[in-house]
């Protein structure tokens, strides 16, 4: 029986999973019902040894699976399983009940296809198909951080999840493509994400007076064009790269010129250099202020890297698609500037992640992050699929890192 008639047989388990999950979704740090709902699920998978807590794997919420089988190496799959702060707009039977959270991203799709694959792969170790070891990562805490700056992935890999394993994959839901395509993208394929505060300094004062004041928010004038301009002029346009001011704030009044502006947004490229590089442009574009009787000061929060897809595993996605799914389209191309903090994971072992083609309808509002963003389930099984037959072949030796 080939893998994907074994998904195919499984259809109905995921949709209920992937529904029930749709149902009741938590935000980041907070995912406690979603933990045991994937601890229950787990439980029920003869051989799966289940890790959850903050003691095993440095977080209160998310769980690790795992399951093996004689000597070989290790693999493991991650899936994300928090939600957004979003308020659904879908009418459908299995729309949010936790109002003003939402799985607008389709973690609840990735932890479905990571289930379904646990039960699958589970079996043909109990059946001794597979040797060496499969590790099921469900993490906490990808869509935003807590007040130390950091998603969850840090701290599972701090708690050493990560440990003596030889390659970690993953897979994202695209709404924008067919069931039918899938997305590689070898390399660097998914922007580093930084966010800024900075403050213009002046000296503030009655508004009747500018003469006698340093007006920041004549300061702001000149910096904010040459901040929107860094990427177009001091970045080569053969680098992706995005500075995006998304606040602007000062203290409201008609007749006082404030003491400073406040500015905050975000910063995000696809190559470590040109990371450094946009920082070093932004602080100097601050530094007008200075030449107009001002001072500044930046904050900078370093978010995930980017994420850089390993070649040798971006091949297996595409052999392994071209075997099992031969009227599939597979594109080419980077992901986009979003950012995923998988990308901390692909820097410790050689990893990569796909974008499974989830387009429910027409309707164009169904994207990622959007009130009505909805899938096709139809993903479920090739996700499931996808995801087995690349771990079976690597444990069998028939995929290499090479």
């Amino acid at each position: 029986m080939s893998l994907l008639t074994e998904a195919q047989a499984i259809k109905d388990e995921l949709i209920d999973i992937r529904r029930k999950l749709h149902q009741y979704p938590e935000l980041s740090f907070q995912e406690y019902e979603t933990t045991a709902y994937i601890k229950n699920v787990l439980n029920t998978i003869k051989g799966i040894t289940v890790q959850t807590g903050k003691d095993e794997i440095g977080l209160n919420t998310g769980v690790v699976g795992s399951i093996s089988s004689g000597s070989g190496p290790t693999i493991a799959i991650r899936a994300d399983i928090d939600a957004l702060p979003i308020l659904e707009e879908n009418q459908l039977a299995y729309r949010s009940q936790n109002k003003g959270v939402m799985h607008a991203c389709g973690h609840d799709a990735h932890t479905t296809i990571a289930l379904g694959t646990a039960k699958i792969l589970a079996q043909k170790m109990r059946q001794g198909e597979l040797s060496g070891k499969i590790i099921f990562i469900f993490q906490p805490a990808e869509e935003d951080t807590d007040d130390h700056g950091f998603t969850g992935a840090p701290y599972l890999m701090k708690a050493g999840v990560l440990e003596n394993v030889d390659a970690a994959i993953a897979l994202h839901m695209n709404p924008e493509e067919s069931v039918s395509t899938v997305t590689l993208s070898e390399g660097y394929s998914m922007a580093s994400v930084d966010t800024f505060r900075a403050a213009i300094k002046g000296s503030g004062g009655h508004a009747a007076y500018p003469h006698l004041v340093k007006d920041p928010i004549r300061m702001l004038g000149s910096i904010l064009p040459a901040i929107q301009s860094i990427t177009a002029r001091t970045i080569s346009p053969l680098e992706s790269s995005v500075i995006s001011v998304t606040h602007i704030g000062t203290t409201p009044s008609y007749n006082v010129i404030p003491n400073e502006v406040i500015l905050q947004g975000t910063i995000r490229s696809y190559h470590p250099a040109i990371r450094k590089q946009l920082k070093i442009e932004l602080e100097d574009t601050l530094k007008i202020s200075e030449s107009m009787g001002g001072s500044y000061e930046l904050n900078i929060n370093h978010g995930e890297p980017v994420l850089y897809n390993h070649p040798a595993i971006t091949n297996w996605y595409e052999q392994t698609i071209q075997s099992l799914l031969p009227s599939f389209t597979i594109k080419h191309e980077p992901f986009g500037m979003a950012g995923e903090d998988f990308s901390h994971m692909a820097e410790t072992v050689p990893s990569a992640m796909l974008f499974l083609g989830a387009k429910k309808d027409s309707l164009p509002n169904r994207g990622l992050h959007m009130p009505e963003f909805d899938i096709d389930e139809e993903a479920l099984i090739y996700g499931v699929t996808i995801l087995s037959e690349t771990v079976c072949r690597f444990l069998k030796g028939e995929y290499s890192l090479e």
